[in-house]
Protein backbone atom coordinates (compact mmCIF):
# COMPACT_ATOMS: atom_id res chain seq x y z
CA UNK A 1 0.00 0.00 0.00
CA UNK A 2 1.37 3.37 -1.04
CA UNK A 3 1.18 5.98 1.41
CA UNK A 4 1.17 10.19 1.04
CA UNK A 5 4.44 11.36 2.63
CA UNK A 6 3.59 13.88 5.00
CA UNK A 7 6.04 16.82 4.74
CA UNK A 8 6.85 19.74 8.01
CA UNK A 9 8.36 22.71 7.17
CA UNK A 10 10.72 23.42 10.45
CA UNK A 11 12.15 26.40 11.65
CA UNK A 12 9.09 29.29 10.75
CA UNK A 13 10.40 32.30 12.17
CA UNK A 14 7.97 35.32 9.65
CA UNK A 15 4.11 35.20 9.21
CA UNK A 16 4.65 35.75 5.39
CA UNK A 17 6.78 32.61 5.51
CA UNK A 18 3.66 30.67 7.78
CA UNK A 19 0.93 31.50 5.13
CA UNK A 20 3.13 30.70 2.49
CA UNK A 21 3.43 27.12 3.81
CA UNK A 22 -0.45 26.90 4.54
CA UNK A 23 -0.79 27.53 1.16
CA UNK A 24 1.87 25.40 -1.03
CA UNK A 25 0.07 22.52 1.26
CA UNK A 26 2.50 21.67 4.09
CA UNK A 27 0.98 19.20 6.94
CA UNK A 28 2.61 20.64 9.48
CA UNK A 29 5.09 23.58 10.70
CA UNK A 30 8.17 23.70 13.06
CA UNK A 31 8.52 26.79 15.36
CA UNK A 32 12.01 26.33 16.92
CA UNK A 33 12.32 27.47 20.72
CA UNK A 34 16.44 26.94 21.22
CA UNK A 35 17.56 30.19 21.48
CA UNK A 36 21.04 29.23 20.06
CA UNK A 37 19.71 28.63 16.36
CA UNK A 38 19.18 31.10 14.12
CA UNK A 39 15.25 29.87 13.62
CA UNK A 40 14.50 30.29 17.20
CA UNK A 41 11.90 32.38 17.80
CA UNK A 42 10.00 33.90 21.56
CA UNK A 43 7.32 32.79 22.82
CA UNK A 44 5.72 35.91 22.11
CA UNK A 45 6.74 35.73 18.75
CA UNK A 46 4.94 32.44 18.63
CA UNK A 47 1.97 33.05 19.68
CA UNK A 48 1.26 35.92 16.74
CA UNK A 49 3.04 33.55 14.14
CA UNK A 50 0.28 30.40 14.91
CA UNK A 51 -2.32 33.08 14.32
CA UNK A 52 -1.73 32.81 10.45
CA UNK A 53 -2.21 29.01 10.32
CA UNK A 54 -5.82 27.65 9.15
CA UNK A 55 -6.97 24.58 9.60
CA UNK A 56 -5.64 20.92 9.70
CA UNK A 57 -2.22 22.33 9.73
CA UNK A 58 -0.14 20.57 12.77
CA UNK A 59 2.16 22.95 14.95
CA UNK A 60 5.13 21.11 16.48
CA UNK A 61 7.24 23.12 18.73
CA UNK A 62 11.18 22.17 19.02
CA UNK A 63 13.07 21.98 21.83
CA UNK A 64 16.82 20.86 22.89
CA UNK A 65 17.16 20.22 26.38
CA UNK A 66 14.81 22.53 27.95
CA UNK A 67 13.60 23.75 31.16
CA UNK A 68 10.10 22.49 31.94
CA UNK A 69 9.07 25.39 32.55
CA UNK A 70 9.95 26.52 29.21
CA UNK A 71 7.86 23.64 27.47
CA UNK A 72 4.85 24.06 29.83
CA UNK A 73 4.39 27.82 28.89
CA UNK A 74 4.70 27.03 24.85
CA UNK A 75 2.35 24.67 25.31
CA UNK A 76 -0.01 26.52 27.22
CA UNK A 77 0.16 29.80 25.36
CA UNK A 78 1.21 28.54 21.90
CA UNK A 79 -1.42 25.94 21.89
CA UNK A 80 0.83 23.37 19.75
CA UNK A 81 -0.66 19.90 18.51
CA UNK A 82 2.84 18.34 18.93
CA UNK A 83 6.54 18.73 20.67
CA UNK A 84 9.66 17.41 19.37
CA UNK A 85 12.88 16.81 21.11
CA UNK A 86 15.67 17.30 19.45
CA UNK A 87 18.57 17.05 23.02
CA UNK A 88 19.44 13.96 25.51
CA UNK A 89 15.62 14.29 26.57
CA UNK A 90 15.17 10.84 28.20
CA UNK A 91 11.92 9.00 27.52
CA UNK A 92 10.14 9.96 30.83
CA UNK A 93 11.02 13.88 30.18
CA UNK A 94 9.25 13.46 26.83
CA UNK A 95 6.05 11.84 28.24
CA UNK A 96 5.31 14.08 31.20
CA UNK A 97 3.48 16.71 29.02
CA UNK A 98 0.13 16.58 28.06
CA UNK A 99 0.89 16.64 24.62
CA UNK A 100 2.19 14.20 21.80
CA UNK A 101 5.85 13.98 21.08
CA UNK A 102 8.43 13.12 18.55
CA UNK A 103 11.91 12.42 19.23
CA UNK A 104 14.96 13.30 17.10
CA UNK A 105 17.80 10.69 16.77
CA UNK A 106 20.88 11.87 14.91
CA UNK A 107 21.93 9.29 13.03
CA UNK A 108 25.07 7.33 13.10
CA UNK A 109 26.13 3.58 11.44
CA UNK A 110 25.75 2.00 14.96
CA UNK A 111 22.24 3.52 15.81
CA UNK A 112 20.21 1.13 17.16
CA UNK A 113 16.46 1.82 16.44
CA UNK A 114 14.71 -0.89 17.99
CA UNK A 115 16.43 -0.45 21.06
CA UNK A 116 15.87 3.47 21.15
CA UNK A 117 11.79 2.71 19.84
CA UNK A 118 11.46 0.92 22.73
CA UNK A 119 12.28 3.35 24.93
CA UNK A 120 10.09 5.83 23.39
CA UNK A 121 7.21 3.78 22.72
CA UNK A 122 4.61 6.04 23.29
CA UNK A 123 6.17 8.84 20.68
CA UNK A 124 4.62 9.56 17.74
CA UNK A 125 7.32 8.43 15.58
CA UNK A 126 11.30 8.93 15.43
CA UNK A 127 12.87 11.62 13.63
CA UNK A 128 16.32 11.04 11.72
CA UNK A 129 18.78 13.52 11.71
CA UNK A 130 22.01 14.01 11.14
CA UNK A 131 25.25 13.68 12.96
CA UNK A 132 27.19 16.57 13.82
CA UNK A 133 28.75 16.92 17.23
CA UNK A 134 27.78 19.73 18.77
CA UNK A 135 25.17 20.22 16.51
CA UNK A 136 21.44 18.92 17.42
CA UNK A 137 19.72 19.47 14.00
CA UNK A 138 19.81 21.80 11.04
CA UNK A 139 23.03 21.14 9.88
CA UNK A 140 22.28 21.05 6.14
CA UNK A 141 23.76 18.12 5.49
CA UNK A 142 22.45 14.64 5.31
CA UNK A 143 23.32 11.21 6.22
CA UNK A 144 23.37 7.92 4.64
CA UNK A 145 19.52 6.89 4.09
CA UNK A 146 20.74 3.31 3.67
CA UNK A 147 20.80 3.51 7.90
CA UNK A 148 17.24 3.53 7.77
CA UNK A 149 15.26 0.25 7.59
CA UNK A 150 11.83 -0.20 5.02
CA UNK A 151 10.03 -1.64 7.40
CA UNK A 152 9.67 -0.25 11.13
CA UNK A 153 7.16 -0.55 14.30
CA UNK A 154 6.52 3.63 14.51
CA UNK A 155 6.54 6.34 11.53
CA UNK A 156 9.86 7.19 10.77
CA UNK A 157 10.56 11.06 9.57
CA UNK A 158 13.73 11.92 7.37
CA UNK A 159 15.52 15.25 8.16
CA UNK A 160 18.98 16.37 7.54
CA UNK A 161 20.39 17.98 4.07
CA UNK A 162 16.60 17.44 2.32
CA UNK A 163 16.05 19.97 -0.64
CA UNK A 164 13.92 20.24 -3.88
CA UNK A 165 16.34 18.68 -5.91
CA UNK A 166 16.59 15.12 -3.52
CA UNK A 167 13.40 15.20 -1.71
CA UNK A 168 12.18 12.61 -4.50
CA UNK A 169 14.87 10.26 -4.35
CA UNK A 170 15.07 10.25 -0.33
CA UNK A 171 11.47 9.21 -0.13
CA UNK A 172 12.13 6.70 -2.79
CA UNK A 173 15.10 5.08 -0.47
CA UNK A 174 13.77 5.04 2.86
CA UNK A 175 9.67 5.05 2.21
CA UNK A 176 9.52 7.22 5.26
CA UNK A 177 6.14 8.30 6.69
CA UNK A 178 6.95 12.23 6.15
CA UNK A 179 10.01 14.42 5.29
CA UNK A 180 11.36 17.28 7.22
CA UNK A 181 12.96 20.69 6.27
CA UNK A 182 14.25 23.58 7.03
CA UNK A 183 17.59 25.16 5.75
CA UNK A 184 16.81 23.17 1.94
CA UNK A 185 13.64 25.59 1.64
CA UNK A 186 15.66 29.15 3.06
CA UNK A 187 16.22 32.49 1.32
CA UNK A 188 19.03 32.90 4.19
CA UNK A 189 18.74 31.30 7.53
CA UNK A 190 15.65 31.69 9.21
CA UNK A 191 14.07 33.33 5.80
CA UNK A 192 12.17 30.64 3.94
CA UNK A 193 11.51 31.02 0.31
CA UNK A 194 8.11 30.56 -0.78
CA UNK A 195 9.00 29.32 -4.31
CA UNK A 196 11.84 26.84 -2.73
CA UNK A 197 8.61 25.74 -0.35
CA UNK A 198 6.44 24.82 -2.81
CA UNK A 199 9.06 23.07 -5.05
CA UNK A 200 10.07 20.93 -2.57
CA UNK A 201 6.50 20.10 -1.91
CA UNK A 202 5.72 19.56 -5.49
CA UNK A 203 8.56 17.20 -5.31
CA UNK A 204 6.89 14.81 -2.70
CA UNK A 205 3.76 14.74 -4.45
CA UNK A 206 5.82 12.86 -7.75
Amino acid sequence: MIHRTRVKICGITRAQDMRAVADAGADAVGLVFYPPSPRAVSVEAAVELVKHLPAFVTTTALFVDPEIDLVNQVIEQVKVDLLQFHGQESAAFCRQFSRPYIKAIAMQPATDLLAISASYYDAKGLLLDTYKPGVPGGTGEAFNWQWVPRSFSMPLILAGGLTPGNVASAMAETGVWAVDVSGGVEAEKGIKSADKIQQFINQTQI
